[in-house]
Parts: C-alpha cells; sequence; structure tokens
C-alpha cells in the first residue's frame, strides 16, 4: 500500500513563497505524482503533475508562479509556490499513479492527507 505524506502548509502573505513537499512510502514504483487543492464547497482543483520520465504539467491559473520537481530517488515531489495570492488559499493533496498523470483527479489512486495553506492578503 502507496502511503503519502505532506508537509509545508502554513499562513503565507500576499506575494511570498512557499515550498510542499510530499514523499510515498511503500512500495512504490515508477509512479507519477501531483498536487490539487480543495476549498470548501467546491471541487479538488488540478495544480501540477509530473510523470516518471515527462515534464510537469500545471494548471493555468499557477502556470509561471508554482513549480514542479522531484528528487533523484522519484519518490518525493515538491511544489515551489512563489507569488502566492489569497485564490491559492486551499489545502492542498498530494497525489500519485501508477498509470495516470493528468488532470482528472477521480484518476489518480493514492491519495494524502493534505496539507493546508493559507495566502493573507
Amino acid at each position: 500500500q502507496v502511503r503519502l505524506v505532506e508537509s509545508g502548509g502554513g499562513l503565507v502573505q500576499a506575494g511570498g513563497s512557499r515550498r510542499l513537499s510530499c514523499t510515498a512510502a511503500g512500495p512504490f514504483g515508477t509512479y507519477a505524482m501531483g498536487w490539487f487543492r480543495q476549498t470548501p464547497g467546491k471541487e479538488r482543483e488540478f495544480v501540477s503533475a509530473i510523470s516518471w520520465s515527462d515534464s510537469p504539467i500545471y494548471a493555468d491559473s499557477v502556470k509561471g508562479r508554482f513549480s514542479l520537481s522531484r528528487d533523484g530517488s522519484q519518490n518525493t515531489v515538491y511544489l515551489q509556490m512563489n507569488s502566492l495570492k489569497p485564490e491559492d488559499t486551499a489545502v492542498y493533496y498530494c497525489t500519485a499513479d501508477r498509470y495516470y498523470s493528468g488532470r482528472a483527479s477521480n484518476a489518480y489512486q493514492y491519495w494524502g492527507q493534505g496539507t493546508e495553506v493559507t495566502v493573507s492578503s
């Protein structure tokens, strides 16, 4: 069973930066990993994802501000968030899947517990 552990959430001022981390534990192979976010009353929204071998993809709302990368072991991803806006406030969820690396949340198999990011204006 794959387990995803997120960290890095917290309170940040608008215009600031924050880095989220997600580490996969368990029998983890060439999985894609990514991030979604969710605010109360709204559906989970795609943020970014990266496959085992391709470049990351981003939602239009974060393109140019967020950057997703994987470490050398490939079981940890980092979401560097710059120029944060109040509308980036959400619970951020790490996700992973053996086969899928796209934008549809219901296609991912594994999810973390979420880490909250609050951007104050």
